[in-house]
């Protein structure tokens, strides 16, 4: 489960993809499939969630791990170099990008 929390030491990916509405859920197929059989079971994984747009536009991707490392280990892997030649092949753009969470905001904080 993803829980988002400012006091996280691990790498947060944020990763966007551009695509047409009729390529948004072969894409998706794809992407639960990664993280099914290979991602989750990478070392320093801990959770990921999937997003798409009401048009099927976009899907984002929010991952969290626990070193920046981790996750570029990841991405050279032999078999994501693969996957990922898919996915470019099926959506106009993708771009993975590291964040720091910086502030977590629910109904509870603050006044």
């Amino acid at each position: 489960m993803v829980t988002i929390t400012s006091r996280s030491e691990g790498q947060t990916v944020l990763t966007t993809f551009e695509v047409t509405p009729g390529t948004c859920e072969d894409l998706l197929e794809e992407l639960r499939a990664a993280f099914r059989d290979v991602i989750r079971h990478q070392p320093g994984f801990i959770a990921a969630a999937l997003h798409v747009n009401d048009a099927q536009t976009r899907i984002a991707n929010y991952s969290q791990w626990r070193h920046r490392d981790d996750f570029k280990a990841m991405l050279r892997s032999e078999e994501m170099r693969a996957r990922n030649r898919r996915f470019n092949e099926m959506c106009k753009s993708f771009e993975p990008v590291m964040y720091e969470v910086a502030e977590v905001f629910d109904r509870d904080s603050g006044d």
